[in-house]
C-alpha cells in the first residue's frame, strides 16, 4: 500500500488539556451555578450528541437528568465548559510540525467527533485553522465516528480512496475500529490510560507521535 493521504484525530491525538477533564467540567457548572457531573455521564451525553453545531444538547441532556433550581441554561453551561477546555489545550509536542512536514508529500486531514463550534474553537485556540488539507466535524454530519459516514466524509473532502488512507487515532473504537470498517489502515496512540487495540496496523505512543509516526507510515507504504 502506498500512504496517499493521513487523517489525524484532534482530542488527546495532536492536542491534550493540561488538566483532568472532571475538573474542567467542576469548574464549568461551578461558574454557572449548575449541578456537577461526573465525566462517564458527560461523555454519555456527548455520545448522543456527536452531530450538533454546538454542546447546548449535551449539557440540555445533563440538566433534565437533574432536579435543580439554579438558572443556568444549557447555552450557559456549553459557554462555560467551551472556554475552560480552550483555556486548558495544549498541542502534543511536534504535532504542528509532523502535520506540515507530513503535507510536504501527500494532503493531510482531521476527523474529529464533537459539536462544530466547540471544535472549531480548539483549532483556534491553537492556531490550525489553515494547518489541514480538509477539516471534517461531526457536528456537521449525520453520524459521528466509529460511522463509517465519517470516514467518507474526510476521504470525499481530501479526495482519497480509504486502501491508500491512514487514520491516526487515540480511541479503540472510534478511531481504530471505525476506521478499519471504513477499509483504511489505522494507527493507534497511546496515551498512559490505553492499552493498544489488537486491530492497529501499528501503534505509536503520544509522547513520541512526531518522531514515531513518520517511520511507521513508512512501513505501512
Amino acid at each position: 500500500m502506498s500512504v496517499a493521504a493521513v487523517v489525524f484525530d484532534l482530542d488527546y491525538t495532536l492536542a491534550v488539556p493540561e488538566r483532568e477533564r472532571q475538573l474542567l467540567l467542576n469548574d464549568a457548572t461551578a461558574a454557572v451555578g449548575a449541578p456537577s457531573f461526573s465525566r462517564a455521564e458527560y461523555l454519555d451525553a456527548h455520545r448522543r450528541n456527536l452531530t450538533n453545531e454546538t454542546r447546548t444538547p449535551i449539557f440540555a441532556d445533563l440538566l433534565a437528568s437533574r432536579d435543580h433550581d439554579g438558572e443556568a441554561s444549557p447555552d450557559d453551561l456549553a459557554d462555560s465548559y467551551r472556554g475552560e477546555i480552550e483555556r486548558a489545550l495544549v498541542p502534543v509536542p511536534g504535532a504542528e510540525t509532523l502535520v506540515r512536514d507530513l503535507r510536504r508529500d501527500r494532503p493531510v486531514g482531521l476527523l474529529t467527533d464533537g459539536p462544530v463550534v466547540a471544535q472549531r474553537g480548539k483549532l483556534d485556540t491553537l492556531g490550525w485553522g489553515s494547518l489541514f488539507d480538509a477539516v471534517v466535524v461531526t457536528g456537521a454530519l449525520a453520524a459521528g465516528k466509529p460511522d463509517e459516514r465519517a470516514f467518507r466524509a474526510v476521504l470525499d473532502e481530501l479526495g482519497t480512496d480509504p486502501g491508500s488512507t491512514v487514520y491516526v487515532g487515540d480511541n479503540a473504537e472510534a478511531d481504530v475500529h471505525g476506521a478499519k470498517e471504513a477499509g483504511l489502515s489505522a494507527v493507534h496512540v497511546l496515551g498512559r490510560e490505553h492499552d493498544a487495540c489488537s486491530r492497529a496496523d501499528a501503534v505509536v505512543s503520544r509522547d513520541r507521535l512526531g518522531e514515531g509516526l513518520p517511520d511507521l507510515l513508512a512501513t505501512l507504504s
